[in-house]
C-alpha cells in the first residue's frame, strides 16, 4: 500500500470528483484511476462506485477512509518532526559542564534556548572540564562547557574570559582599601574550594609565584560553602567572578584588587566532537545560541572597584587552567 494510494483515495472521497482530485494532487485522471485501482486490488473490495453526482464510498470505503485519513495524518506529523530534528526545533540535547559554569551560567543561557527551542529535551550532566571534554569525546554529551582544553578531536567555540577575583565580607579590614598586597591576604584565612579542581591549584600558584606561603587555609568542597564562610567573616577566598556577581551585586561580598599579582583569567569554550561539526540538529541551536549571547557573556566582565584601577584588558592566558 503506497502513499500516493491513500493521497488518491482520500482525495477523490473529499471532493467525489477524480477531476478535480487529480488537478488537486497534480497527476493526470489516468494516473489517479490506475492509483485507486490498484489499492482496491490490495484490499480486494471497491471502494468507490460512480453515481451521477459523482463517486461514492462504498460501506467498505467508508469504513476505510478514517484509518487512510490517520495514516495520511501521521506521516504528516512524522515529516513535520522530522524537519524539526533538522531545524533544532525538536529532538534531545545531551551537555556538560563544568561546576561553575553549570551552576551560575548555564541556567540563563538554557533559559534564552528553551524559549525558542520549547520541543527540545536538555539533558545536563557536571563534572570537571575534563571529565567533560571525555564525555564529549565518548558521545556522552553533544557540548561540553569547559575551561579551554586542547584536543586533535574537537573544535572549540569561545563563549567568555571569566575572571578569578580576591571576595572579602563587608566587615572585614580588607573591604576598607581598593588593593591590597599578597603578603598582607597571607596573614588571612584563605578560603579554598574544590581540592579535586585546578582552583586550588591556581590559587597555591599565586602565592608560589610570590614567594608567600598563607598561615590559615579552609579548605572546602564547593564554591557556594566558600562563599558563604566567607560571608560569615571566616576568612577569604579567591573566586571566580560569575560565581559572585549577585553577592557582589547585593553588598553581601565586596571584591578587593591584588595589586602585586597578574590578574587571574580564564577562557570558557564550547566544545564539540570535530567529526560532529557537520551535523545539524538540537546541538548546532544550541551552539546558535551560544554565538549570539556570546557578546552578552564577554560583557560580564567586573568593573574595577570604587577609586581603583581599572582592570587590565582580557587575554587567554593565565597562571594556571582551573577546571
Amino acid at each position: 500500500m503506497l502513499l500516493a494510494q491513500l493521497e488518491a483515495f482520500v482525495e477523490v472521497a473529499r471532493t467525489r470528483k477524480v477531476s478535480r482530485a487529480a488537478d488537486a494532487l497534480y497527476v493526470t485522471q489516468p494516473a489517479l484511476t490506475a492509483r485507486l485501482q490498484r489499492l482496491e486490488a490490495e484490499l480486494d473490495t471497491k471502494l468507490f462506485v460512480r453515481t451521477p453526482r459523482g463517486m461514492k464510498l462504498t460501506e467498505a470505503g467508508d469504513a476505510f477512509l478514517p484509518h487512510a485519513v490517520k495514516a495520511l495524518d501521521s506521516l504528516a506529523d512524522g515529516r513535520r518532526i522530522v524537519n524539526a530534528f533538522e531545524r533544532g526545533g525538536a529532538g534531545r540535547l545531551a551537555l556538560g559542564a563544568a561546576p561553575a559554569i553549570s551552576t551560575y551560567v548555564l541556567p540563563g543561557i538554557l533559559k534564552r534556548f528553551a524559549t525558542s527551542h520549547p520541543r527540545v529535551t536538555v539533558s545536563v550532566r557536571t563534572g570537571h572540564s575534563e571529565e567533560v571534554l571525555e564525555l564529549v569525546l565518548r558521545e556522552q554529551a553533544d557540548i561540553g562547557l569547559v575551561r579551554e582544553l586542547r584536543h586533535p578531536d574537537i573544535v572549540s567555540t569561545p563563549l567568555y574570559e571569566d575572571r578569578i577575583i580576591l571576595v572579602v565580607e563587608p566587615g572585614h579590614r580588607f573591604a576598607g582599601r581598593t588593593r591590597i598586597r599578597l603578603d598582607d591576604i597571607s596573614r588571612e584565612q584563605l578560603v579554598l574550594f574544590d581540592r579535586t579542581s585546578s582552583y586550588s591549584e591556581l590559587t597555591n600558584a599565586v602565592f608560589r609565584s610570590a614567594g608567600v606561603r598563607p598561615e590559615g587555609v579552609m579548605e572546602l568542597d564547593n564554591i557556594d560553602a566558600a562563599k558563604k564562610m566567607v560571608q560569615q567573616g571566616f576568612g577569604v577566598a579567591l573566586i571566580p567572578y560569575t560565581a559572585v556577581a549577585e553577592e557582589l551585586d547585593a553588598g553581601l561580598l565586596q571584591r578587593v584588587e591584588i595589586e602585586d599579582a597578574e590578574p587571574l583569567r580564564r577562557q570558557i569554550v564550547a566544545v564539540r566532537r570535530r567529526d560532529r561539526t557537520t551535523a545539524g540538529g538540537a546541538a548546532e541551536s544550541f551552539l546558535a545560541t551560544l554565538r549570539e549571547m556570546q557578546p552578552e557573556l564577554s560583557r560580564s566582565w567586573p568593573a574595577p572597584p570604587r577609586g581603583g584601577a581599572p582592570p587590565a584588558p582580557p587575554t587567554a592566558q593565565g597562571l594556571a587552567e582551573p577546571r
